[in-house]
């Protein structure tokens, strides 16, 4: 049986914050152009499960009002209820080995949604197969940084890499030797 592929697709400034002080993600939309979606859609028509942090759901939640991946089983790791929406259960325990099972059930790709302390996690765990980082022209100067909270070095190769014309440069990255 073939493992699932386990993604990241996240933004992050350019100093490499994906979130700006109090959790402010607002910062991506100085790069929102019409009709460009810089390759989301094609991703997340992959995907099929897709884990987040809490500090993530709770800010798009807050933004949209609704489910963000309402069609896909999502999980939320956190210890605190989550409203009652078709679709969406919470998860406390230990991450690698549940993301490990999950890899080994028939399915699609699973979406790693942030937030840092969860990409974090996997990644120093060597669970992540792909990131696809979208660097977003901008300075914050403080916030969460992406793999902030890494004890090893975990050496990545350039798959691919596109400039945008809204300043954005996309790049993807593969565990070396993966």
């Amino acid at each position: 049986m073939n493992r699932r592929k386990v993604s990241v697709f996240i933004a992050m400034s350019l100093d490499g914050y994906i979130a700006g002080k109090g959790g402010d993600m607002s910062f991506v939309s100085c790069v929102e152009v019409p009709n460009e979606d810089y390759g989301y859609n094609a991703f997340i028509e992959e995907v099929d499960t897709v884990i987040m942090g809490r500090s993530t759901f709770d800010w798009v939640f807050a933004q949209t009002g609704r489910l963000p991946h309402h069609n896909k089983q999502t999980i939320v790791v956190t210890h605190r209820p989550l409203p009652e929406i078709p679709n969406l259960e919470a998860f406390s325990g230990d991450l690698a080995m549940f993301v490990n099972k999950l890899r080994n059930l028939s399915g699609r790709t699973i979406y790693v949604d942030g937030g840092a302390s969860v990409v974090d996690e996997l990644m120093q765990e060597h669970l992540i197969d792909e990131v696809i980082i979208s660097i977003i022209p901008v300075v914050l100067g403080g916030g969460t940084r992406l793999f902030d909270e890494l004890n090893t070095t975990i050496p990545l190769d350039l798959k691919h890499s596109r400039a945008y014309s809204s300043g954005l440069v996309q790049l993807t990255y593969v565990p070396r030797n993966q």
